[in-house]
Formats: C-alpha cells, sequence, structure tokens
C-alpha cells in the first residue's frame, strides 16, 4: 500500500492530482470525469462528489495547503484517496462515526462523506492523514 491510499498495482491506472483550496472546482470537475470513465453512473456522482467534496475541503483546510487526490477502480468499486501532509491530528474514535449535534453548523464532513460512502478509512500520523473512500458502482 502507498502513503496515499492506493495499493502500489493500481498506481499507472489511477487518475490522480495534487489540489489546493483554490483547486476545489476543479477537482470536483476531474473526479465527476474520473468517476464516469470508470463506469459510475450519472445518478450516483451527486452522493460521490458531496462526499468527495467534503474529505478534500477538509484535507486544504485542516491538513496541509496542498493535498492529493487518487481515483481507482477496485473490482465493483470506485475508490478514492485523499492525503494531506498536516500533522498532530489526534482523533478521539473514529473520525466520522458520531453524528454531529442537531444545532452544528460545522464538524459534519466525515460523518457525511462516512454516510454516503460503501466504506471509508482513515489513517493518520505525524505525516499525515489519508482517507479512503469505496463507493459501489452499479452495473445494468
Amino acid at each position: 500500500m502507498r502513503d496515499d491510499g492506493a495499493p502500489a498495482h493500481v498506481s499507472r491506472s489511477a487518475g490522480e492530482r495534487d489540489f489546493s483550496l483554490a483547486d476545489l472546482p476543479d477537482v470536483r470537475e476531474f473526479a465527476a470525469a474520473e468517476a464516469r470513465r470508470r463506469g459510475m453512473p450519472d445518478d450516483a456522482v451527486g452522493d460521490f462528489l458531496l462526499a468527495l467534496n467534503e474529505v478534500a475541503t477538509n484535507a486544504v483546510t485542516h491538513g496541509s495547503a496542498k493535498a492529493r487526490l487518487r481515483v481507482w477502480r477496485d473490482g465493483a468499486d470506485l475508490v478514492v484517496g485523499v492525503r494531506d501532509e498536516g500533522g498532530g491530528w489526534r482523533p478521539g474514535g473514529v473520525p466520522g462515526e458520531t453524528p454531529p449535534p442537531e444545532d452544528a453548523t460545522s464538524g459534519m464532513g466525515l460523518w457525511v462523506a462516512r454516510r454516503l460512502s460503501k466504506d471509508m478509512k482513515v489513517e493518520t500520523g505525524v505525516d499525515g492523514t489519508t482517507v479512503t473512500m469505496r463507493f459501489p458502482i452499479r452495473t445494468g
């Protein structure tokens, strides 16, 4: 496994790009195109982009000024990895597992992403954080 969440065998087939906060609109366009290219139907792309946007925004607002996005297909799943180089984050419990308070105006991103994805893994340490999400690709 690479440090950006992608297994070594997908490195040549993964779509990837570095991004900053100002690049988020382009990142969403890139990710949507990659998802469609890998077989995700149009009616599933909206939820995929919502989850991705939450994770990508967190990466460049709480992690580091630059982050990296990778998108690849693994069997019947579309997998996306977002890696930042911010260190020192120590989540209490499993990130995104506990719903935010009803009156929350922030802090909902990972919770939303976890609800919209089939699976979400968060790995964090002194060298940064990687969030890897899986989304089913429906066929037929």
